[in-house]
């Protein structure tokens, strides 16, 4: 999951790295779930622990400190919270 390519017809993917019962990975999906569709991205929730639970550890290895975790196309572009201007900066012109 290091490297995500672009989603479907080219638009780009915003990952959020989350865990249950944290209150800002709660609030930085309530603030992509309302920038998704005006900056027109993919977003994507997965959950380190759930994953961990299924066999890959990596995530959570990672990133667990840091969540939220925000990726741009599998690379980390923020975390603790949404850049929301340096989202809007780096996200491909429509």
């Amino acid at each position: 999951m290091e490297r995500e390519q672009t989603g479907t017809g080219g638009v780009a993917t915003v990952t959020l790295l989350t865990r249950a019962g944290c209150s800002m990975c709660e609030r930085a999906a309530q603030q992509l779930a309302a920038l998704r569709e005006e900056l027109d991205f993919e977003l994507v929730n997965t959950d380190v622990d759930a994953a961990a639970a299924a066999g890959d550890t990596s995530l959570r290895a990672r990133y667990g400190d840091l969540l939220p975790v925000i990726l741009l196309n599998g690379t980390e572009h923020s975390y603790w919270d949404v850049d929301e201007q340096a989202l809007r900066a780096d996200l491909p012109a429509r």
